[in-house]
């Protein structure tokens, strides 16, 4: 009998386990993987079963990717274009509902729901409110624009009436259009325009002058809004920008260079 029999034969009478050279040098973990008992090669495994898409159905399968990708690309492009043509005029009728921004209420879309006439009423036992006026214009626009008067002092409910003086100091024909502001801020709901040329084109010719009208009240209730107690002076803010058509006809801003 040769040695290494005799060896394995004296380890088993020991109650010893025998491991070889190789395997003594191994972690645990990759001699139990290298002693670790070998499954039998089915075919019937789950790989052998897949079958491989044909170049048709690969091709379907990419142009199905490509037509979502446009219609997903199409719709943003779209939904811009229209959020784009309708932020200005949902802003600007946020705005007079609501006096978001220093913008005064429309008298039609006052939120008391009562008899416009029930508003235009003068509460003579108040206080007298100043009204002053602001005016500026555009870089780009070669107008002189200004208030004919300085202030003017109302009730509550009572309507008032004021001007403003446009001039084109150009030798061409241009057109204008304003925006407004009333500060401060918790003021314009309050803010009833009656008559305005505000956000409408003005379209003047090279040296012409105009007067421009501004009829309006300050709706009564502004007299028990907790916010504006206290609150005896009111600015109202026009400021004219050139303006323009664009190729589908909308009259659009002209921008200031910077």
């Amino acid at each position: 009998m040769n040695k290494p029999v005799r060896a394995l034969q004296a380890l088993r009478g020991r109650g010893e386990q025998w491991v070889c050279s190789s395997c003594s040098r191994l972690p645990a973990a990759a001699m139990l993987l290298r002693h670790a008992p070998r499954r039998p090669y089915s075919g019937s495994s789950r790989l052998m079963d897949y079958v491989a898409p044909t170049p048709d159905q690969v091709r379907a399968q990419l142009r199905r990717k490509n037509l979502n990708g446009i219609y997903y690309t199409l719709s943003l492009i779209l939904g811009t274009v229209a959020l784009s043509y309708g932020s200005v005029p949902m802003y600007k009728m946020i705005c007079q509902q609501t006096g978001w921004g220093g913008q005064p209420i429309n008298t039609s879309h006052a939120s008391t729901g009562s008899d416009p006439e029930t508003r235009l009423q003068p509460v003579t036992g108040a206080k007298r409110l100043r009204i002053t006026f602001a005016s500026s214009v555009s870089d780009v626009l070669p107008w002189k624009f200004k208030p004919q008067q300085r202030e003017v002092r109302v009730l509550p409910g009572e309507t008032a009436l004021a001007f403003y003086t446009a001039t084109n100091t150009s030798d061409d024909d241009i057109i204008g259009v304003a925006t407004y502001s009333v500060t401060p801020g918790q003021v314009a709901p309050y803010f009833g325009k009656i008559q305005c040329f505000c956000f409408e084109e003005q379209r003047l010719r090279a040296g012409e002058t105009v007067d421009m009208p501004v009829f309006f009240y300050i709706d009564p209730e502004f007299l028990s809004d907790i916010n504006t107690k206290g609150i005896e002076e009111l600015t109202l803010s026009y400021t004219f920008f050139k303006a323009k058509y664009d190729r589908e006809g909308h009259l659009r801003p002209v921008p200031t260079p910077r």
